[in-house]
């Protein structure tokens, strides 16, 4: 059984401290910092006041992301992901070669 240690983070300016497992500390503050992004472009766009319902209105969108993006099992946005990596290194061959003529 693995320790679990409560790590401090802060969302939006508001600290929270999460009990975690050691080995899931790098997920959970990815997750974190991921979150606030999106809470703090939600913010800032105006359209909503309020931390509850930033975090609400965060929730869905990354929610509806997420179901989106899974469809049997298959995560679609990772693989358009390898895919935009992998188009953008053959692009950058190909401009390699034209400079070899």
């Amino acid at each position: 059984m693995s320790a679990v240690k409560n790590v401090d983070v802060s969302i939006m300016g508001r600290d929270f401290r999460i009990a975690c497992p050691e080995e899931e500390e790098e997920g959970l503050l990815a997750a974190v910092d991921f979150l606030d992004k999106r809470m703090g472009e939600i913010r800032d766009s105006g359209k909503l006041v309020g931390v509850e319902r930033i975090a609400i209105m965060a929730a869905l969108n990354i929610t509806n992301e997420l179901l989106n993006t899974r469809t049997g099992g298959v995560d679609i946005g990772g693989l358009q992901r390898r895919i935009n990596s992998m188009q953008e290194r053959l692009d950058q061959a190909l401009l390699d070669q034209e400079a070899l003529f």
